[in-house]
């Protein structure tokens, strides 16, 4: 397994070595800027996995991927969690804050362990024989909601709907302009009314617009805390099994 750390603090870059040999895994090459990263990247075969800072001395370590197609894994390691969002949106395994925790760092490998046969496999997925079956292409889903508020009757349409969400054996909707209300379909009806692409089930509670992200934030347990921009009644926590399939959701 070939091995990278891109890191301009040299004695961070020897630390996460170090815990990487505790591992038994040897690192191949070490690089300390976003031009020495871009040079390297174009004269010899990417890795399999990539231990990436955020912040180099020259700049932020995205830009590498605006000239480069890098299709190698990522372990992102920063001492800022706002970027977490755009590092999302990459190859990314897991999104690791400064100092590392030896702990944290075992359950990223063991991520990247997991996910590296899916990466190399050719055989089709469940989900893909499900779209097959299904036709999902040429499913039609539900662009509006119709709420009864006492004798009268009120149109939500879909894109002024933030989150669906269960509370005492109910469900409701939570619009952008901050105010709630019941509705009769369950969260297992919804599954099936909402179009996957701007929906996500993040937890058994709470289905989320991708409109409505704020921020996304790393939680304990290798799991994401994500701000809505009104919605603030309690924490919204993307479950541990759903933040792999969370994050090609955001692709």
């Amino acid at each position: 397994m070939k091995i990278l750390i891109i890191e301009d603090e040299k004695p961070a870059a020897r630390r996460l070595n170090r815990l990487l040999e505790k591992q038994n895994i040897k690192v191949s090459t070490m690089l300390h800027s976003v031009v020495e990263a871009k040079q390297w990247f174009i004269a010899n075969e990417h890795p399999d996995l990539i231990f990436l800072d955020i912040q180099l001395s020259d700049g932020l370590s995205f830009e590498i991927f605006e000239e480069i197609e890098i299709k190698s894994a990522i372990i992102f390691t920063t001492a800022y969690d706002e970027y977490a969002l755009d590092a999302f949106k990459l190859n990314s395994i897991d999104y690791l804050l400064k100092p590392i925790d030896e702990d944290d760092l075992c359950t990223a490998i063991e991520k990247f362990n997991t996910f590296k046969p899916q990466q190399k496999t050719s055989v089709i997925s469940f989900d893909d024989v499900k779209r097959l079956l299904l036709n999902e292409n040429e499913k039609t889903y539900k662009s509006r909601f119709t709420i009864k508020l006492g004798q009268h009757l009120k149109i939500i349409e879909l894109r002024d709907i933030e989150c669906f969400y269960s509370k005492d054996k109910a469900t409701y909707i939570h619009t952008n302009s901050g105010r709630g209300y019941l509705l009769e379909n369950s969260l297992e009806q919804l599954e099936e009314q909402l179009d996957p692409k701007q929906f996500f089930r993040i937890s058994r509670k709470f289905f989320i617009h991708i409109n409505a992200i704020k921020d996304i934030v790393s939680y304990s347990n290798s799991r994401l805390k994500i701000l809505l921009h009104k919605f603030n009644e309690e924490e919204l926590i993307v479950s541990r099994e759903r933040v792999k399939e969370f994050k090609k959701w955001l692709n």
